[in-house]
């Protein structure tokens, strides 16, 4: 793929992927190929406003569509599963977005597919791609700011959701902690690997989800993450890394910085810039591209292991928190 377009497809026509497809053009080699819906309607409407070339009335057409590299699942993560399966079945790269599936166990078979057939898989978590996020972890590793010893992030938004909403139903995977938690979560692992505990407590709807939601992770070196996501209030959305000389802090919308504030133990705090067009999401297509070109199945930014620990983390929240979705195996 490295001498012709790289031809996406979106499965799903929500206000993600209208974001997505607004980026997308600002992808050097990407061709807005087609577009996948469960109606032709909404297919058409969507391909029509964004530039894509061909609409299908169903996410099985999309898949099967032999000019189609790759395909963005853009769906409610209650349905990632089976839209990226269907994906990987018709032999297509699939970038579906976070969290990857409900539980680990649907998340291992997903894997366990992309490997068996040969076919790249990467989790959408495009906060790993953001360049001012890339450059801390950068920044970090030639010790910067120390060991560092804490990590603190928040996300919430502000409620209250009604009760209808997909973020108040257990059938589709709603609470805090699938939609918003797991980029606390992230940064996390992103600057301190996978916790040796994990530790949540939270507030269940009527519906049995979590909307206010506290997570506290312990590490082998002694350092610790305090994260919390909440549907009920309008937190900060900001986050700090503390080390042994000096800290770095992430604006509010962390999980898709401009810029940061670094403060060194003796030294003036600097503040570091990384601007960039569009809303941020062309980074992840932009390396999912790189990855196709290098014949890779899986990203270095957001590995397969990454995402599966991830998934694991949250298995064990929800499971200590008492959120357990009716398509899941997992309580």
């Amino acid at each position: 793929m490295t001498e012709k377009n790289v031809r996406w497809g979106i499965l799903g026509t929500g206000g993600i992927a209208g974001t997505f497809a607004t980026d997308l053009p600002l992808v050097p080699g990407a061709e807005l190929a087609a577009v996948g819906s469960r109606t032709t309607a909404a297919a058409t409407a969507f391909a029509e406003r964004h530039g894509f070339a061909r609409a299908h009335g169903s996410w099985a057409e999309l898949a099967a569509d032999p000019d189609v590299d790759v395909i963005y699942v853009a769906t409610p993560h209650a349905f990632h599963y089976d839209a990226a399966l269907a994906c990987l079945a018709g032999g297509k790269a699939v970038l579906c977005e976070k969290p990857m599936t409900l539980d680990l166990a649907s998340s291992t078979r997903l894997v366990r597919e992309a490997t068996e057939r040969g076919v790249f898989l990467m989790e959408a978590m495009w906060m790993r791609c953001n360049p001012a996020i890339r450059r801390i972890v950068e920044l970090i590793a030639d010790g910067a700011i120390g060991e560092v010893t804490n990590v603190q992030a928040d996300f919430g938004l502000q409620g209250p959701f009604e009760a209808t909403h997909r973020l108040r139903d257990p059938a589709l995977g709603g609470g805090a902690l699938l939609d918003l938690g797991v980029y606390p979560l992230n940064l996390a692992h992103l600057i301190l690997g996978p916790p040796a505990a994990v530790h949540g407590w939270a507030r269940l709807t009527p519906e049995g989800v979590d909307d206010n939601t506290g997570m506290l992770l312990g590490y082998t070196s002694g350092a610790v993450a305090a994260l919390t996501c909440s549907l009920v209030g309008e937190t900060r959305n900001a986050a700090s890394i503390t080390g042994t000389r000096g800290r770095i802090d992430l604006p509010p919308g962390f999980f898709v910085p401009r810029s940061f504030t670094l403060s060194r133990v003796g030294a003036e705090p600097e503040e570091i810039t990384h601007p960039f067009e569009g809303s941020g999401y062309q980074y992840e297509a932009a390396e999912v591209q790189r990855c196709l070109a290098e014949g890779l199945l899986e990203s270095p930014l957001m590995p397969h292991a990454t995402t599966l620990e991830l998934m694991r983390q949250m298995d064990e929240l929800r499971s200590q928190i008492g959120v357990t979705y009716p398509q899941t195996s997992t309580s």
